[in-house]
């Protein structure tokens, strides 16, 4: 019988320099040992388990510490990755038992849930992703930094222009920084429209900066030039590694308020969607559905979970704002209005952001592209099949005459009834 066979596991501690193992058995026998972090250390650590006949191996996902003991342990013994906080919160634990002890423990008792390892190719593109956002991140700060110290010397360039940073702002900046006169940068100024602000732009930069803020400013400046490049170099090696999922990404950018970037990032932080049975799985994984907690016998919802990756939220709720902001009406908008019109503002966006990430499951597990209402749903054919957000309901189409302007009445009060 199966269950009578002998089952060695292991639980590791992973820590930067080193890793704590206990093999245990479901005889009773238990081993503890130590291995260095380096190759070779994970090299004498894999001989170990293979000379105990250890046929499971479970550690802790914590930061990226886990990949390499994956990479020289995992073609040899079965490797499952444990969520942390479910490890932490699993009833029973005594306080004088060692980490790898209880995550073997775990292991052998079949209580660890194990986490998803994405391949090679979905690991680099994920990379990529959030070293872009990283990089988009610090020239957001270079550049808030320059504005300060322009508002600092009461330049009020940004009170003119709509982007200081585009073609003229960056050559009225380069203009001060290099002591030229107004007149000269004005008469040299690329823009037809701005020149036709002369006065106002004149206004805007009467005061001039000390030695110290012009050295900040073009410090500031270079870095994000620098920063520009980096970023244009990025988003090259990002198309190069999603060619293999173009189809997932034409899928991903029909839908409003969805570009090149947050896409690319949300498949990347996402991997295989097939993974999740539902949209709510999905939903759930990404950490934007509501808590729940019992209380006098009542389940209560509380705020969202924001459990998994930070970085599909952050770019799920950015396309919720796109959706917010667009001209165009939709279904997406409409329904992002009647929840804010209940909840507010924060809580329609997420609920959009949640929306969303549930449409895309749906869209890619069914190859189809999303098409709002008005479309001819006839003409759907893969991989271009289209999917329609549902007909508006008669309280959808209220809220629509009432934005418009209509005063809507009932019956009996039109008849004086």
């Amino acid at each position: 019988m199966m269950d009578m066979e002998r089952e060695v596991v292991c639980g590791a501690d992973i820590h930067k320099q080193f890793l704590l193992a206990t093999v245990l058995s479901n005889d009773g026998k238990k081993l503890q040992d130590r291995f260095d972090a380096n190759f070779e250390g994970l090299l004498n650590f894999r001989q170990w388990l293979l000379d105990l006949g250890c046929q499971k191996l479970a550690v802790e996902s914590t930061a990226s510490y886990w990949l390499p003991i994956y990479l020289v342990v995992g073609k040899d013994v079965e490797f499952i990755l444990a969520n942390a906080y479910q490890i932490k919160h699993v009833p029973g634990r005594k306080t004088d038992v060692l980490d790898s002890e209880w995550i073997a423990e775990l292991c052998l008792k079949d209580l660890i849930a194990p986490s998803r390892i994405f391949s090679e190719d979905e690991r680099d593109l994920r990379s990529m992703t959030r070293t872009r956002e990283s990089y988009v991140k610090m020239r957001t700060q270079n550049k808030n930094r320059i504005h300060q110290e322009l508002e600092s010397a009461c330049i009020k360039l940004s009170s003119v222009l709509s982007d200081i940073f585009g073609k003229s702002g960056i050559h009225i900046i380069r203009g001060i920084l290099k002591g030229s006169s107004i007149e000269d940068i004005l008469d040299s100024i690329p823009s037809k429209k701005l020149k036709a602000k002369r006065k106002e732009i004149q206004d805007a930069i009467r005061m001039n900066m000390s030695p110290a803020q012009v050295d900040l400013i073009s410090l500031l400046l270079d870095s994000v030039d620098i920063l520009n490049r980096e970023i244009e170099s990025i988003d090259k090696q990002i198309q190069d590694l999603i060619s293999k999922r173009q189809d997932d990404l034409k899928i991903a950018m029909s839908i409003p308020g969805m570009g090149f970037t947050t896409a690319s990032a949300i498949l990347a932080e996402i991997g295989d969607f097939k993974d999740f049975r539902t949209g709510d799985k999905l939903a759930a994984y990404c950490g934007l559905v509501p808590s729940v907690y019992q209380s006098a016998g009542k389940l209560i919802t509380g705020h969202i979970t924001k459990h998994g990756s930070p970085h599909v939220r952050r770019m799920l709720i950015e396309v919720a704002h796109a959706i917010s902001r667009t001209k165009a009406d939709s279904n997406l908008k409409r329904f992002y209005f009647r929840i804010k019109g209940r909840h507010g503002a924060k809580v329609a966006i997420v609920a959009l952001a949640r929306k969303v990430i549930c449409i895309l499951h749906h869209l890619i597990v069914n190859r189809e592209m999303f098409e709002d209402v008005g479309t001819n749903k006839s003409k759907r054919n893969k991989p271009g099949r289209s999917f329609s957000s549902p007909e508006p309901t008669i309280t959808d189409a209220i809220q629509i005459l009432v934005r418009a302007g209509y005063a809507i009445q009932k019956r009996s009060e039109r008849e004086g009834g």
